[in-house]
């Protein structure tokens, strides 16, 4: 019998471990032959060389696995350990079937899932400002603010800004109580909705509160210069284009922008004010600005939102 001591560096123990150790837990059934035990940032493993010379190998394609996507899930844990999955590939950069971005809440796979975000998420490599045009429930918005996030954890950026112009949809909201937040969070939930799907509600509270993540309406961006920024505007077919014109100047150093919207739900009152499409045709040559259009084959919605948006297509405009 041996005892060794491993200790997780760089690392939180949390995401090895687990809450209540859950993760921990579920490693320790595929190795009964040995004593491990989690404490602090060290596991301590008690037993033969061979067995623990096994275990250490595979919790070294575990570790490995946290460092590249920032998580695993007990689920992701089991499949690793049962065989399901080849370990290699984890250390695999230029694996192209691989289009996980992150992992986020419990280990979920953020990924990429129809070809046209795939398309987005390569040109963003090599694009400063992208424009993602297309019908609703495409995943235009949440793709975007999945690389803005991926961005971040890779210190790739030191923030990231969020923000939609504030426009109601056909309908008025009439005078909203509280402060000015609390008026605006109705027009921003759906950027809150995107970040709260990718990371633990403390750390992106924690966030917000300290500026690295900032969502607001487009009326804010006046005046400001974005250095060192991961920039999104959703909702773009809802600005003029003085305001486009306003948010697109504000691009300073090291900034990446994406642009989102749907010009096919215009909700300004006069619907000819609408820049969008003026904006795509002024850039559409333009080096370092491309264009990706969004179809009704990326939506993945309920599958029955397709066929919705196909149906209001066939609808004459009066």
């Amino acid at each position: 019998m041996t005892e060794h001591s491993i200790l997780l560096e760089a690392l939180n123990p949390l995401d090895i471990f687990g809450v209540q150790n859950e993760k921990i837990d579920a490693i320790k059934k595929y190795f009964p032959k040995l004593k491990i035990i989690a404490r602090g940032n060290e596991i301590k493993v008690i037993g033969s060389k061979k067995e623990y010379e096994h275990f250490a190998e595979q919790l070294q394609y575990i570790v490995a696995h946290v460092q590249k996507y920032h998580g695993i899930s007990v689920a992701h844990i089991h499949d690793m350990l049962r065989g399901n999955q080849k370990n290699e590939s984890l250390f695999d950069n230029e694996n192209p079937n691989n289009d996980t971005l992150f992992f986020g809440n419990n280990g979920k796979p953020i990924k990429a899932r129809t070809p046209n975000q795939k398309k987005l998420v390569a040109l963003n490599d090599k694009n400063d400002i992208l424009f993602a045009i297309g019908p609703a429930g495409t995943g235009k918005t949440y793709t975007a603010v999945a690389l803005a996030v991926r961005a971040l954890r890779n210190k790739e950026v030191e923030r990231i800004i969020l923000c939609r112009p504030a426009v109601e949809a056909d309908e008025k909201l009439g005078f909203l109580p509280g402060d000015m937040r609390e008026k605006l969070n109705p027009y921003l939930q759906p950027l809150y909705d995107a970040l709260q799907a990718m990371m633990p509600p403390k750390k992106l509270q924690d966030l917000i509160s300290d500026n690295v993540i900032q969502i607001s309406p487009l009326a804010y961006m006046r005046g400001r210069t974005l250095d060192n920024a991961f920039v999104i505007l959703d909702e773009a077919q809802n600005a003029t284009l003085n305001q486009l014109k306003m948010f697109l100047t504000r691009m300073g150093e090291r900034a990446k922008f994406i642009i989102t919207g749907d010009i096919t739900q215009i909700d300004l009152p006069d619907k000819n004010r609408s820049g969008l499409q003026i904006v795509l045709s002024l850039f559409k040559d333009s080096k370092g600005i491309e264009t990706i259009m969004f179809e009704n084959k990326d939506i993945v919605r309920h599958r029955l939102v397709a066929h919705i948006i196909d149906a209001f297509d066939t609808i004459k405009a009066p």
